[in-house]
C-alpha cells in the first residue's frame, strides 16, 4: 500500500490555536529526578516533579518550533514574540516560591538584534501580582526585561528571535552546586490557568491533516514521550488513522518511585512502585485514550535502567557479570528467580492495571519481550545468585550457546525456561487479582530475531518457553524488525511457522508488530516497514500494530488508507500480441540536466540512475487482420492506463543482448548469512561503472540461479522479479542468475491512429509505447 515520508505540510489542512496552547507545553529535567506535564482544561495544565537531589532544576518549555508532532500535524514556527503578551495564574506547592531566590525563572534562549546567540534570565515575581504560591502573572514580550533586582539588574529581552521559553522549577533548598540527595523525595506541582495570548502573533497555524482510518493500531513509550502531554500525544495518534490498539510501554527509566540508598538511588523498599509524576501522566493518558474511543494496552518488560537496579535483581552471566543491553546508558534485566524482584515488577504490573481501571477502560496487561538476556557471543545471563539457586544450586555451565550443547545443558535451558514461564504467569496473576472482579486481557510480546536467532538455535528452550502456548495468554504478539529491516525473509518465514507450531496461537489471536526505524533519515526501513505490514495482512492476524509513535512522528511516516474500492489493474501480465518487424524501434533514455558556464565548460547532473525505453512497434502490423488485433489490444488496456509485456527484440536476455541464459550471467547480490531474497538486476558497462538494471519481468521457466557457481536449490520466483531462498544465502557466497525478460510498457497516447489507406499504401502506422517504471 501506498505510504508517505513527509516533511513538510505541502497543502495539507490547517487551523489556528492560541500560542501557548496548554496541550503543546513539553518538560524537561535530569535523571534521577521525575516531571511530567498534563493540559487539565483548554486553558491550564499542571506539571508534577519529584526531587531526588538539592541540583534537581526541571523546566516548563515552550518551544517557537514544533519538534514533536508529526510535520503533517505540528504548529508553525514562530520565532518574534514582538508585540505578545502572555498572561497566566500561577499556583504552586513544594517548589521554591515566586518570590525566593532561584525561585520560578523564566530563561528565553534566542538571538540578539545581531543575531548572535543570547540568553535572557526574566524572574516571574518581578511580572506578578498575589502572594508568591498564587499569583497572576503577565508577560508583555516587547516590555520584557530580564535580571533579579529591577532596575538595578536590568537586561531587556530582544522578543524579535526567540527560540526557546524555559520556565525553571527547583525544591525547596535547592543547590546547583551539589550532588548530594535531599534527606527524602520532595513532591511538587505547578499549575498554570488562565492562559492567554494577546496581540501580534497571538495565534499560530497547525496542521489538522485527519487521515481516514488506515486499519492500523499504533505503540507507543513513556520513556520517549512522557515529556509531552497525553493530549498531544493521541492527538497524533487519532489525526494519523490509527484505531483501536494503543500499546503503551511505560518503559524502563522514568516510571518507577525512587530513594537514596546504598549509595545509589534504587526502588524503595514497600512503597508505591510509581512515582507521582508517572501516576498522574497516566491517568490523564488512560483517560484520554477512553475519550476518542481507543483501547490502551499497558506494557511491562523486565528491563530497567541499570544504574536504578539494586544489584541483586539482575541478571547475571556464567562469570557474574550482569546483563547490559546496549542502550546509553544501558539497561539491565530483572532476574525471574529473585523473589523481591518479581514481587516488585508485581506491584507496578497491578498499579498500571488500577490506573487503567480508574479511568474506565478495558484493562489490558502485556509482558513485553521477557527473557533471559543472551549476549552475542552466546553468553546467557542466568547465573544470578537467585538463579542458581532456583536451577538447583549447581547448574551446569553454558558458556557458549553458539556451540553444540549436552543433554544436561538444554535440560537446564529447558528447566530455565520453565522458570520463565512461571514468572510471568505470576505477573499476570498479580495484574488480574488488582483489578477483580474486573476482567483483563493478558498479552505476552516476543521478539524473535533475538529468542529465535540461528547462531543460538537452543535458546528458544530456555526464551520461548512451552509454559507460555496457547491458552497461557489471551494473545501471542510477535514483532520481528530487525529481521524485517534487512531483509532476512528466510529467517522471518521460518520464525512464523515455528513460533505457531510451537506455542498454537492460531492468526485471529495473534498481533503483528511493524517497525521500528532507530535512527532518522533511513527510508528504505520504511519501505521494508510498509512491505511488512501488507505481508502481514495476508497472515489474517487479529491486530498490526506500527512501532513506534516517535519513530513515525520524528520521520513523516504516514500510512495511506484503503480506499474502500478494489485496486485497479493498472498491470495485465499479458505479451503484445503481434511480433515486431525488422522496422520496430527502441530508444533507451536517460534524464540529464546540462549547465554550460560562462567558460564554455559543462556541469551535468544525471536525475535516473536507470534507463527508460521507448519503443514505435507500428512498423511491424503487417496485415489489416493484424490492425484488427492491435485495436482489440488497445482497448482492452484501456489505451495507456494498463501495462503490459514487451519482448525487446534488441535486449530480452541476461547472457549480452540475446544470448542462451547461463545460471552464471549476472551477479545479484553476496549473502551475509541473514538475507534470503535477491532482485533480478541486469548490468551494462563494467565494475563500479557499471549502469544496473532492475529486472522485473522475467520469463519464469528461463530462470537459472547459482550459488558460488553450483547451480541453486530451494528457492523461488517471487512477483517483482525477486529470487527467494528458503534458508538465508551463506555469508559471502555469490548469488548468480540467468533469465529472459520482457520490458513493463504502455501505450504512450491516449489515441492509436491506424489508416487502411495510408496502410495500404505502404505506409505504417506509428505505435509509441513507453516503458513503465515498476517499484520492486
Amino acid at each position: 500500500m501506498a505510504f508517505w515520508l513527509a516533511s513538510t505540510r505541502e497543502g495539507q489542512e490547517s487551523d489556528w490555536i492560541q500560542r501557548f496552547d496548554p496541550r503543546f507545553w513539553t518538560v524537561n529535567f535530569p535523571r534521577p529526578m521525575m516531571a511530567s506535564v498534563v493540559s487539565t482544561a483548554p486553558d491550564a495544565l499542571r506539571v508534577d516533579l519529584a526531587f531526588l537531589r538539592r541540583a534537581d532544576l526541571a523546566g516548563l518549555i515552550w518551544d517557537s518550533e514544533d519538534r514533536l508532532d508529526h510535520p503533517l500535524l505540528g504548529y508553525a514556527k514562530q520565532a518574534s514574540y514582538a508585540g505578545a503578551t502572555l498572561s497566566f495564574r500561577w499556583r504552586s506547592a513544594g517548589v521554591i516560591a515566586l518570590d525566593q531566590i532561584n525561585g520560578p525563572t523564566l530563561t528565553i534562549e534566542g538571538r540578539d538584534t545581531a543575531g548572535a546567540p543570547r540568553t535572557w534570565y526574566v524572574r516571574l515575581w518581578n511580572y506578578a501580582q498575589g502572594t508568591p504560591d498564587d499569583a497572576h502573572v503577565v508577560l508583555s514580550f516587547s516590555a520584557l526585561v530580564g535580571g533579579f533586582a529591577l532596575p538595578a539588574d536590568a537586561d531587556p529581552v530582544w522578543p524579535g528571535a526567540i527560540d526557546r521559553l524555559f520556565v525553571s522549577l527547583a525544591p525547596p533548598g535547592y543547590d546547583a552546586t551539589s550532588s548530594d540527595p535531599l534527606p527524602t523525595e520532595v513532591e511538587g506541582w505547578v499549575e498554570l490557568s488562565q492562559i492567554r495570548c494577546e496581540g501580534a502573533a497571538a495565534m499560530l497555524e497547525i496542521g489538522t491533516l485527519a487521515v481516514p482510518p488506515t486499519g492500523l493500531a499504533i505503540a507507543t513509550g513513556f520513556d520517549d514521550e512522557g515529556v509531552q502531554t497525553p493530549a498531544r500525544l493521541l492527538r497524533n495518534v487519532r489525526q494519523l488513522g490509527y484505531r483501536g490498539s494503543v500499546v503503551h510501554y511505560v518503559g524502563m527509566s522514568h516510571y518507577f518511585r525512587l530513594a537514596h540508598r546504598d549509595g545509589a538511588f534504587l526502588p524503595p523498599d514497600g512503597a508505591d512502585p510509581l512515582n507521582t509524576p508517572t501516576r498522574v501522566w497516566h491517568a490523564a493518558f488512560f483517560a484520554e485514550c477512553n475519550r476518542l474511543g481507543f483501547s490502551p494496552v499497558a506494557s511491562l518488560s523486565y528491563e530497567l535502567l541499570a544504574q536504578h537496579c539494586p544489584p541483586g535483581w539482575m541478571q547475571r552471566d556464567l562469570a557474574g557479570e550482569p546483563a547490559l543491553t546496549g542502550w546509553v546508558p544501558p539497561s539491565t534485566l530483572l532476574s525471574p528467580a529473585h523473589t523481591g524482584a518479581m514481587a516488585w515488577l508485581q506491584s507496578v504490573a497491578a498499579a498500571f492495571a488500577q490506573l487503567m481501571q480508574a479511568a474506565g477502560v478495558d484493562v489490558r496487561f502485556q509482558v513485553g519481550e521477557p527473557w533471559w538476556w543472551t549476549y552475542s557471543d552466546g553468553r546467557i545471563c542466568l547465573y544470578d545468585q537467585a538463579a542458581t539457586g532456583a536451577l538447583g544450586g549447581t547448574p551446569v555451565a553454558i558458556p557458549d550457546l553458539r556451540q553444540p550443547l549436552s543433554p544436561a545443558q538444554t535440560a537446564l535451558l529447558d528447566q530455565a525456561g520453565a522458570l520463565l514461564a512461571q514468572s510471568t504467569a505470576a505477573l499476570v496473576v498479580a495484574a488480574r487479582a488488582a483489578v477483580a472482579p474486573d476482567p483483563l486481557e493478558s498479552l505476552l510480546l516476543v521478539f524473535t530475531p533475538t529468542i529465535l536467532a540461528p547462531h543460538t538455535p537452543e535458546a528458544l528452550r530456555a526464551n520461548m518457553p512451552l509454559g507460555w502456548a496457547a491458552p497461557a495468554f489471551d494473545r501471542l504478539q510477535v514483532e520481528d524488525y530487525d529481521w524485517l529491516t534487512a531483509g532476512a525473509d528466510a529467517h522471518r518465514r521460518d520464525a512464523y511457522a515455528l513460533v505457531n507450531t510451537r506455542l498454537g496461537y492460531p492468526p485471529a489471536e495473534q498481533d503483528y508488530f511493524a517497525g521500528f526505524v532507530l535512527n532518522a533519515g533511513n527510508d528504505p526501513a520504511w519501505r521494508a516497514i510498509d512491505a511488512g505490514i501488507d505481508e502481514a495482512l495476508t497472515r489474517a492476524p487479529h491486530e498490526i500494530v506500527v512501532w513506534a509513535l516517535p519513530q513515525v512522528a520524528r520521520d513523516g511516516f504516514l500510512r495511506l488508507p484503503p480506499s474502500g474500492e478494489p485496486p485497479m489493474q493498472d498491470f495485465d501480465d499479458v505479451p503484445y500480441p503481434l511480433a515486431l518487424g525488422q522496422d520496430a524501434s527502441a530508444s533507451p533514455e536517460f534524464s540529464t540536466t546540462v549547465a554550460v558556464t560562462a567558460s564554455g565548460f559543462e556541469r551535468r547532473n544525471a536525475l535516473w540512475s536507470d534507463a527508460r525505453l521507448r519503443f514505435d512497434v507500428g512498423p511491424g502490423v503487417r496485415s489489416e487482420a493484424e490492425i484488427g488485433t492491435l485495436i482489440a489490444f488497445f482497448r482492452a488496456r484501456r489505451g495507456p492506463a494498463r501495462g503490459f509485456r514487451l519482448r525487446d527484440p534488441y535486449d530480452f536476455s541476461s547472457r549480452a543482448m540475446t544470448g542462451t541464459p547461463t545460471m552464471l550471467d549476472q551477479a545479484i547480490g553476496t549473502g551475509d548469512g541473514t538475507r534470503g531474497t535477491f532482485p533480478l538486476v541486469k548490468r551494462y558497462g563494467e565494475g563500479d561503472e557499471a549502469q544496473v538494471r532492475r529486472i522485473t519481468r522475467p520469463v519464469a521457466s528461463s530462470v537459472r540461479v547459482s550459488v558460488d557457481g553450483v547451480i541453486a536449490t530451494g528457492w523461488s520466483l517471487a512477483a517483482g522479479g525477486t529470487i527467494v531462498f528458503a534458508a538465508p544465502v551463506p555469508d559471502g557466497a555469490k548469488v548468480c542468475a540467468g533469465f529472459l525478460f520482457d520490458v513493463p510498457v504502455r501505450f504512450a497516447e491516449d489515441r492509436l491512429d491506424v489508416s487502411g489507406a495510408a496502410f495500404a499504401a505502404g505506409e505504417a502506422p506509428s505505435v509509441p509505447l513507453v516503458e513503465v517504471r515498476e517499484a520492486a
